[in-house]
Parts: C-alpha cells; sequence; structure tokens
C-alpha cells in the first residue's frame, strides 16, 4: 500500500505531463484511443466516487461558521467563469461547436483540484473544500440552466436532459462515495492514498478519447481553442482574487477564492459535450483540464510567497528575536576571553 501511496503521489505531481503527453499520442493515433469515447461518463464517475469517498459532514462546516464567504465564493464561481465564456465567445466569434464547450466550462462546478492548490498557496483550505462540495452539491440545477441561459443562440439546449446527466455522473457517484466513507471509514482512509493514482489514470483516459474522436477538428481550431482556455481560466483566477479583495478578504481567502472560481470540473464539461452535444464541444473541456493543473500550481507557488500584514510582522518578529538571541550568546561566549 505504501508503494501505491508512493506511485499515486508521484503520478498526481506530475499529472499535466500524462495528459499533456497523452493527448499528443491520441493526436497521432486516434484509432487506438477511440474506443474509450462510449465510457467517458463511467470513467468520470469513477473519478466523483473517490471524490465521495474523501467527503465528510464537516467538510460542509464552514456554511455554518461563515456563511457569507461560502456564498461570495458560489456566486463567483456560478457568475464569473460562465459570462467570461459568453463574452469570449461573443468577442473572439467563435463557432458554434466551439462557443458551446467553452460556456460548458465555464458552467461546471469548482475543480476537486483547486483544494489541493490551494493548500500548495497558502491559502484557506477549509473555506476551499466547502465551496467547492456547496457548488458540487448545487451543479445537477445550476450548471443546466446556466448552459441553457447563456448557449441557447448557438444551439438547442435541454436542461432536464443534462440535470438527468450529472445525476447519473455526479450525484450518484458521490453519494455512494460518501456512503462508504460513512461504513467502511478505516478502509476507506487506508485506501485514499491511492485514489489520486486512479484519477489520473481515469482524467487521461478521458483526455485521450476526446482527442481522438476530434482529432480533424483540433487540427484546424486547435490553436484558437487554446487561447481561448487560456485566457478564460487567466481572467477567471484573476476576477475571483479582486472579487474577494472587493469584500474585504484576507489574504487566505482572497488565495482560496481566486483558485476556487479559476479551476473548473472540466471532466464533467467533457461529459456533457459527449452527451449533449457535438463532440468538438468537448476540447475546450479537455483542454481546460490540461491548462489550469499548469496554471494552477504556477499560481499556488506565487501565492506561497505572498504574505499579508499580519504574517509579515510576525515573521520580522521571529527573525529579530532570532537575531537577538544570536547576539546574546555570542556576548556570553566573548564574555570568558575578555576576562
Amino acid at each position: 500500500m505504501q508503494t501505491l501511496a508512493k506511485l499515486s503521489a508521484f503520478f498526481g505531481k506530475t499529472f499535466a505531463f500524462w495528459v499533456i503527453a497523452a493527448a499528443i499520442i491520441a493526436f497521432y493515433l486516434p484509432e487506438i484511443f477511440k474506443v474509450l469515447a462510449p465510457y467517458i461518463s463511467i470513467l468520470l464517475g469513477i473519478v466523483m466516487f473517490g471524490m465521495g469517498l474523501t467527503l465528510r459532514a464537516k467538510d460542509f462546516s464552514e456554511v455554518i461558521k461563515r456563511p457569507l464567504d461560502v456564498l461570495i465564493g458560489i456566486v463567483g464561481q456560478f457568475a464569473i467563469m460562465p459570462l467570461l465564456a459568453y463574452l469570449l465567445c461573443i468577442l473572439l466569434q467563435l463557432s458554434p461547436e466551439v462557443a458551446v464547450g467553452v460556456i460548458l466550462v465555464g458552467c461546471c462546478p469548482g475543480g476537486t483540484a483547486s483544494n489541493v492548490m490551494t493548500f500548495l498557496g497558502r491559502g484557506d483550505v477549509p473555506l476551499s473544500v466547502t465551496i467547492s462540495a456547496c457548488t458540487t452539491v448545487l451543479a445537477p440545477v445550476v450548471t443546466p440552466t446556466l448552459i441553457y441561459v447563456f448557449a441557447k443562440q448557438w444551439v438547442q439546449v435541454d436542461p432536464v436532459a443534462m440535470f438527468i446527466s450529472i445525476f447519473y455522473i455526479m450525484v450518484l457517484p458521490i453519494v455512494a462515495g460518501v456512503l462508504v466513507n460513512t461504513f467502511f471509514g478505516k478502509v476507506v482512509r487506508n485506501a485514499v492514498p491511492v485514489l489520486p493514482l486512479i484519477s489520473v489514470f481515469a482524467i487521461v483516459a478521458i483526455v485521450c478519447a476526446v482527442v481522438a474522436v476530434s482529432r480533424d477538428q483540433i487540427a484546424r481550431t486547435g490553436l484558437v481553442i487554446f487561447a481561448v482556455v487560456v485566457l478564460h481560466n487567466t481572467l477567471g483566477l484573476a476576477l475571483g482574487y479582486v472579487l474577494a479583495k472587493i469584500f474585504k478578504m484576507d489574504l487566505k481567502k482572497r488565495k482560496a477564492l481566486a483558485i476556487e472560481v479559476g479551476m473548473q470540473n472540466s471532466g464533467l464539461g467533457v461529459a456533457l459535450a459527449m452527451a449533449h452535444f457535438n463532440p468538438l464541444s468537448a476540447v475546450p473541456s479537455a483542454i481546460f483540464s490540461v491548462w489550469h493543473n499548469i496554471s494552477g500550481p504556477i499560481l499556488a507557488t506565487v501565492f506561497a510567497n505572498m504574505k499579508d500584514e499580519d504574517e509579515a510582522e510576525a515573521d520580522a518578529a521571529v527573525a529579530a528575536d532570532a537575531k537577538e538571541e544570536a547576539h546574546s550568546a555570542n556576548g556570553t561566549s566573548e564574555h570568558p576571553a575578555q576576562a
């Protein structure tokens, strides 16, 4: 189990590399990976089941402790990214298939990787976990509604069918995971370190399937989609931070909100696109899955080196105390010699 845990940690840290490598291979050898396309929903269900195994009632405790912070995060998640997606589609005059894909990923709940990035960036992890959990719970209703509102001018959208898809793809696996965690907690705790390994392979397989079935379209529009995804993600991260600053949140909360708003559950976007729209519509979500696992660690590194006034003062005080102790020690050691 320890070997598997170490292997899982390694694949988790190098996730972006494996996704990029797999996407390139799938682009040049599409016939091998097309067989995975019918199993995208099942693969995402496996990822969601793993998420459910890590959820507990206390993950929602911040709703009671600080409801305003959580509400700001939820509204930011479901307002900023969909609006950004819509504006980018209009301004860049994207094709209907690509526009729907960009809007799809914008309307998805927060991604589970956001909690890890918040931790690495020394942000408010409990707030991040709670916002992710709440947006995931709300997704079956909110996501189809937002997609209908923002995408209906390009394609016909059936929000009821999407609700059913999200219920089967997300809600049931997560509930199953929570129940297993509740009744078999000890076994689950031993297995949790291995979950990232399973999630990495599932998401890599999803990306391979999307790239394989959309190879020709990606060859024509891949650079445009990549540019839109990078812009969408970067603006989302920045506006999430600005939103927190407007509400005068402290630095740790600003970090958490920026990452929560900017990082999406792109796997859900892929599954919905493949089930209800054109395969090309799944490409923005697939590229988003790659990109936000590159931008997330970069931002986390920047955030880890950012300190608010209280933290800076505390560090300065510790440094001053250490310097004084060193000076005193030097004075003590020199005294006998001087005598």
